[in-house]
């Protein structure tokens, strides 16, 4: 396994944090599965980081992984799709990985079921609400090029 650079957006646009990831084909292949490898030890070795899209480490596939510490089920999520969601939303401080010492409040639902693969390619689904409901609505952003500063308010610069 390897530690991988992340992508950041600092002072223009990031051509592979905007784009529209595609979908993972073959999650039993053998760079797919390396991948996972990779961006766990890479979120590992992170100050702070919860989760981590591909698009952070260089490929527009849709996937991410979370943290084992948040202690869920499944910590690989492949081809992920928010099957429901709340109308009830919260604002809650946000950071990212990919905009380094930048904070600010951003409003999403305070719960959602989700469905993805795991890296087995066994389907399921997820119940999450408050911190786990925001990292997963936070990481699918990214599959879809959206970055957290685009719906944040009160942008902060934190050293």
């Amino acid at each position: 396994m390897a530690i991988l650079p992340i992508q950041t957006e600092l002072k223009e646009r990031n051509k592979i944090l905007r784009a529209m990831s595609q979908e993972v084909k073959d999650i039993g292949d053998p760079r797919i599965q390396k991948l996972i490898g990779d961006m766990h030890e890479t979120l590992e070795n992170t100050e702070n980081g919860v989760g981590l899209a591909t698009p952070q480490v260089g490929k527009n596939l849709r996937m991410f992984v979370a943290s084992p510490a948040l202690e869920l089920a499944q910590t690989v999520f492949i081809n992920p799709v928010i099957v429901k969601i709340s109308k009830e939303t919260d604002s809650m401080e946000e950071g990212c990985l990919s905009v380094p010492g930048k904070y600010g409040k951003t409003r999403r639902a305070t719960s959602l079921k989700v469905e993805a693969y795991n890296e087995h390619g066994k389907k399921f689904k997820l119940k999450a609400e408050g911190l786990i409901a925001q990292l997963v609505q936070h990481e699918m952003g990214h599959l879809d090029g959206e970055l957290f500063i685009d719906k944040a308010k009160n942008i902060k610069t934190h050293s």
